[in-house]
């Protein structure tokens, strides 16, 4: 490992985040012109924009013969989505979930994380399996967007003030609607396309040589670094989004990304690439179910609080790092690793699950009591 591989990985990353934000605003802004609400754009364009580092490393990666990293890149970008970008998202401000991610969106996101791990099991995700995957999150996009249009057209979104999912959409950054171009945003897309392309070509060049040196697989590396600076984007997009009050937005981006990174990212190059992509033993024994969990644990907190809390942000961010912490002491065979293990088996593990247990139990019994004095079920 020399200073320029480290030099690569960090330009890499920030050339990944100039571009993530780049082809957030024009594609936004273009979206925007279409007429398509915060929450469609944040399930849609924001997400296929801000997943477009994850699809280049991904790429990058399988044609530099790391198949290793590219997984690693999906399922650890996954992990980050929900427990790290999520988590610091809801600590800057609660997070509202809307009724389409509780019908639609978050359960279409378990169903198609669970397929991955199904399908992982005999150690290699095959063409036929990348069609699956592809098809259902293209499935998810055209639904999404007639379901949208659908819902700003109806006359109950016509009624009452405006809320987040029917107002028309601004920017990431709140400028005002038609400030940008359509040239000028065309020209934010190209160019924060190349910006990725570079900034992945770069990040994976020097992500393999630091993996080499320091004698860790590529899939480590991909869960760990490569994975974190791929996520910046949705880091930047959704923080941005939640101070500008496009909690809509922020959610949606997150949720649709995962469901990108899965369907588009490793899907496509799955059928693409001959034989299908390889799964390494590691990552079916732990990674994928920790991605699958993660998300899982998103569900209670979404159906009843409707709402992400500052307090559950924070408990994902710890079990984030934990999760990162884990890996990199596995991955170079530390003497801690022991008890690191017997303290998250014993005891981290089970106090979360009594804890959204407990939680959830408690904020139904809520629900059943304002029902029961005749208040609306959402009220605080």
């Amino acid at each position: 490992m020399t200073v320029l591989d480290v030099g690569r990985i960090v330009l890499g990353m920030v050339l990944l985040v100039a571009g993530g934000e780049l082809l957030v605003r024009g594609a936004t802004a273009l979206a925007r012109r279409m007429g398509l609400s915060v929450l469609v754009i944040g399930l849609t364009v924001v997400s296929l924009a801000t997943s477009a580092p994850e699809l280049t490393v991904t790429v990058s990666s399988v044609l530099a013969g790391e198949p290793g990293l590219a997984l690693g890149n999906v399922v650890g970008s996954n992990i980050a989505n929900v427990l790290l970008v999520l988590g610091l998202t809801a600590l800057v401000a609660p997070l509202a979930v809307t009724q389409q991610l509780l019908r639609f969106d978050l359960p279409l996101l378990v169903v198609v994380s669970t397929v991955l791990l199904l399908v992982s099991l005999d150690g290699r995700i095959s063409g036929t399996d990348g069609a699956v995957l592809f098809a259902a999150v293209l499935v998810h996009g055209v639904l999404t967007v007639l379901i949208g249009r659908r819902d700003a057209a109806s006359p109950a979104g016509a009624k009452g003030p405006p809320s987040d999912r029917h107002r028309p959409a601004p920017d990431v950054d709140g400028s005002p609607a038609g400030e940008a171009s359509a040239g000028v945003s065309i020209v934010l897309v190209v160019v924060g396309v190349g910006l990725l392309v570079a900034g992945a070509t770069v990040l994976v060049e020097g992500a393999v040589n630091v993996a080499t040196a320091l004698g860790v697989s590529g899939l480590v590396v991909g869960l760990t670094v490569v994975a974190l600076g791929t996520s910046l984007p949705e880091l930047a997009a959704s923080v941005v989004a939640v101070r500008r009050g496009q909690r809509d937005l922020a959610i949606g981006n997150v949720v649709g990304s995962c469901l990108l990174n899965l369907g588009l990212v490793l899907g496509v190059p799955a059928i693409l690439v001959d034989g299908g992509l390889p799964v390494p033993a590691a990552a079916v024994a732990l990674d994928i179910p920790v991605m699958l969990a993660a998300v899982v644990a998103l569900l209670p907190i979404a159906f009843t609080g409707v709402a992400v809390a500052r307090w559950e942000g924070g408990l994902f961010l710890l079990l984030y790092l934990a999760y990162t912490g884990y890996v990199l002491l596995a991955a170079t065979e530390h003497d801690a690793l022991e008890g690191v293990s017997s303290v998250m088996v014993s005891f981290v593990l089970p106090l979360v699950v009594m804890t959204l247990v407990a939680v959830s139990a408690h904020e139904l019994g809520r629900r059943r009591e304002r029902r029961g004095l005749g208040g609306p079920a959402g009220a605080p």
